[in-house]
């Protein structure tokens, strides 16, 4: 494995997302001298928060799996993640519904989920359900410590078992075409299938090695931490605080010093010159990179779908909804093919509402629910003209939801804020998308940008740019590896 070279005593980090912050925790832990600058006034970058009265709503991921990510990460330095943060499993993990007024609740034990299938769907759908099961199971046992939990340097490092492993179980193939050896109920193909999204690929065009991000959302469980899932960073922080790295909030960074290949300091945008050993960088790679370090990435980038974000500060209840509520349109294919081939906006959507005060009542008022309304959208590439038609395409997702049992949604909604596309470029994410580049074939494992900066000695990324890719499981592997490439591999607890 390639490590940085030279000195590596003093490390800057540069922002307080969660891939920042676990690398700043095992780099600590390895005795390196850590400093984190944020330019913000508080941890999290993309996993942040944001409050409107007594309404507090989460800024990014509202998903947490493997928890057990998040105790690696804390027993680097010999802390327990139970006394940092309050876990709670969801049961269901997600609400599917369906156009035709039809629900599936994806339960926390796998037979339960099994159950509910074999109620909406029938006894067969349900014993696929239990294959899809084993399928999923398999390709987590292949790929996480051979291709996911590891420093990749080139092609060459995947050769071995596991490929043989891998290609052996049709991962390779496409996942639309996987799923639908295990399901025939189209409502069952799209809960287990849509998941791909995520890494930016749509399933009728990802491969079925995806079918592992369908694991983590409806097998291996999913966790809500109390307070929202900003309270992950605010952990990961105080516990990087307490074993001694310097986290400085309202510390913008103006660019790196480069010197023969090297970076031998900070600058921060009032002038001052912080000296480094290493830099380790955790905004969006590609804006990292040519804003930071003036040196743009030669290759072409394919980016992920954007999203419109909705904070509705609602005055209803809706007794019909889970925590997390995936509500699915009419039309599937089509839809993805509107965003990621024709760069239109969804006519028939199909929406992420998550509802958190129904597990955390102190998230919204008394009487009242915070609901975080996610519609992926073409990213900016698209050339969408957003100022104009953001404004009209809310109003067309508040009517969808009305006709989905939202009833009175509007005129029951006290705060409204919306996040368009152009609203995550300014907050720094290439191409305006939060979900960063694509997990195309040539974007992932060792054909994703790289974490050691090319044509520089000590200079690495951390966080989804780099590899292993986007999630929230991703970014807290790619702040361990990050760390490696300073340290040399080190032992895990």
């Amino acid at each position: 494995m390639r490590t940085v070279a030279g000195p590596t005593d003093k490390v800057i980090v540069v922002g307080a997302g969660l891939g920042g912050l676990a690398c700043a925790i095992h780099l600590v832990a390895a005795g390196r001298d850590v400093t984190v600058l944020e330019r913000t006034s508080a941890p999290g970058g993309r996993c942040g928060e944001r409050r409107d009265g007594d309404f507090r709503f989460d800024t990014g991921p509202t998903v947490l799996t493997m928890p057990e990510l998040l105790d690696r990460t804390m027993a680097a330095v010999g802390e327990r993640s139970a006394d940092w943060v309050d876990l709670v499993r969801l049961d269901p993990a997600y609400r599917a519904h369906f156009p035709d007024g039809s629900t599936l609740d994806v339960r926390a034990a796998t037979t339960d989920t099994a159950a509910e299938i074999g109620r909406l769907c029938g006894l067969r759908e349900a014993d696929g359900f239990l294959r899809f099961v084993d399928y999923a199971s398999r390709l987590y046992d292949i790929c996480w410590d051979a291709f996911i939990d590891r420093n990749l340097d080139g092609p060459l490092d995947l050769a071995g078992p596991s490929l043989a492993r891998l290609t052996a179980s049709g991962g390779f193939g496409r996942l639309s075409r996987r799923i639908g050896t295990f399901f025939a109920d189209p409502r069952t193909r799209r809960v287990f299938s849509f998941q791909a999204l995520y890494a930016g690929v749509p399933p009728h065009r990802a491969r079925a090695l995806y079918a592992l991000i369908s694991y983590l959302d409806t097998v291996a469980g999913v966790y809500y931490p109390r307070g929202g899932m900003h309270a992950v960073a605010r952990a990961l922080a105080a516990v990087a605080a307490k074993h001694g790295v310097d986290i400085r909030y309202d510390h913008e960074v103006a660019g790196v010093d480069l010197v023969q290949g090297r970076a031998r300091a900070v600058r921060l945008a009032d002038g001052t010159r912080l000296p480094a050993d290493v830099v380790v960088l955790n905004p969006d790679l590609p804006v990292a990179a040519a804003e930071l370090l003036g040196r743009p990435l030669r290759r072409r980038l394919r980016y992920s779908p954007s999203c419109v974000l909705l904070h509705l500060g609602v005055a209803a209840g809706y007794p019909h909804l889970a925590h997390h509520n995936i509500h699915f349109g009419r039309r599937w294919r089509a839809t993805f093919d509107e965003i990621t081939r024709h760069g239109r906006t969804m006519s028939d959507p199909s929406l992420l509402v998550c509802n958190p005060s129904i597990t955390e009542p102190a998230m919204a008022p008394p009487g009242a629910r915070g609901l975080y309304v996610l519609a992926p959208a073409p990213n900016l590439t698209a050339g969408i003209d957003w100022r104009r038609t953001g404004p009209r395409y809310v109003e067309h997702l508040i009517d969808t939801l009305e006709r989905r049992g939202y009833r009175g949604l509007s005129g029951a909604t006290t705060v409204r804020n919306v996040v368009l596309p152009s609203d995550w470029a300014a907050a720094g994410m290439a191409a305006g998308t939060p979900f960063a580049l694509a997990h195309t074939v040539g974007q992932t494992g060792p054909w994703r940008p790289a974490n050691l900066a090319p044509r520089l000695e000590n200079v690495v990324f951390v966080g989804s740019g780099t590899q292993p890719g986007v999630g929230v499981p991703m970014v807290l592997v790619s702040g361990r590896l990050a760390a490696e490439r300073v340290t040399g591999p080190v032992p895990r607890r």
